[in-house]
């Protein structure tokens, strides 16, 4: 749940909210490059007394002016809000991006929004920021700006890290070619992602012997490409499940991305097979962590072909989850793994 306090545009802005450090982005994958914004913009308003606040767009800009090219969504919102959370921000303003919005002049948008109506004393921005009609405003104008003004600015370099440019389109790059180890790398995480479990064809209990939780999601949300990975599988709820899962826990699970070629399936889904438990998930929000890459997918000959691959990705599966449980520096209390 998220309890930081989110403004949803310019009105809702509280009268009395100042003094603040403000880090503005899309952040639309709160990667490492974007971590570094928002550890500054903190950092700052604690040594300084001032109110950490992230100022996020959305829609993403892309969508409005040219929605055929609107990049996948690495992230949810409502995780993109969890997460600025999770790092110490006071409040997220939630800006609209419409064209109007983009045809503002830099000026108005500095002296309105962040002198006027957030109070800022520090700005913290990226090498690579731009803002205002046009993309006008650029961070150096930001730093000459804050000069006129009386506030601060901190302009973040690009984090570049061993020859890898970390941003949101690197990631999506990452996620389309099933090389999960570097998204998460990039991200600084696990990749996740977040959806109902929902009712499937249902062989993979009755003749497999395999039951899969089941998740489908939109062609506007990245998911990694087809193949079956080691993941964790946490199913969210207030009340107790049926069967032998809790709500919260990390469970290990070998997670089947793609359309099942073998069956000849067309539509593409997230199938995990929580190993080693057993309960009944259909309706539950459930979150699907992914560690790593197992293997490609593959159309299989017949079903004991199939079977023998699927008990070698459970094998696999452990291996790698023993590994990153321990990277994690998780307890017994955060997962269960059988390790077997």
């Amino acid at each position: 749940m998220v309890c930081v306090d989110i403004w949803y545009g310019i009105d809702d802005i509280p009268a009395e909210v100042g003094p603040t450090s403000v880090t503005i982005g899309v952040f639309d994958g709160l990667h490492r490059g974007h971590q570094q914004l928002i550890s500054a913009c903190v950092e700052h308003a604690r040594a300084h007394g001032e109110r950490p606040v992230m100022v996020t767009f959305d829609p993403h800009p892309v969508s409005v002016f040219l929605p055929e090219r609107a990049p996948l969504s690495v992230l949810s919102f409502e995780r993109r809000l969890e997460l600025a959370e999770e790092m110490g921000i006071a409040a997220v303003l939630v800006i609209d991006f419409t064209r109007d919005l983009a045809g503002v002049e830099p000026r108005p948008y500095v002296e309105d929004l962040l002198v006027g109506k957030l109070a800022a004393q520090h700005i913290v921005v990226g090498e690579n920021f731009t803002f205002g009609a046009g993309a006008t405003g650029t961070a150096q104008a930001m730093q000459d700006f804050g000069a006129e003004f009386g506030f601060s600015v901190d302009i973040v370099p690009l984090l570049d890290d061993k020859g890898v440019r970390i941003c949101s389109t690197h990631i999506r790059e990452c996620l389309a070619q099933g090389d999960i180890e570097s998204a998460n790398w990039a991200l600084g995480r696990h990749f996740t992602v977040t959806g109902p479990v929902v009712r499937g064809a249902g062989r993979g209990g009755k003749e497999l012997g395999f039951p899969t939780a089941n998740q489908y999601f939109p062609d506007t949300v990245a998911i990694p490409a087809d193949g079956v990975y080691a993941g964790w599988f946490i199913v969210h709820s207030d009340s107790s499940i049926e069967g032998d899962m809790r709500p919260g826990v990390a469970y290990a699970a070998a997670i089947s991305v793609g359309t099942n070629p073998t069956f000849g399936d067309e539509e593409r889904s997230i199938e995990s097979f929580v190993l080693d438990r057993d309960a009944d998930l259909y309706g539950y929000e459930a979150t699907v962590h992914f560690v790593g890459h197992l293997r490609d997918m593959v159309k299989f000959n017949s079903v004991d072909e199939l079977l023998e691959a699927m008990v070698n990705d459970v094998a696999k599966a452990r291996q790698v989850l023993a590994a990153d449980a321990k990277a994690q520096g998780w307890t017994a209390k955060d997962y269960f793994l059988r390790e077997k």
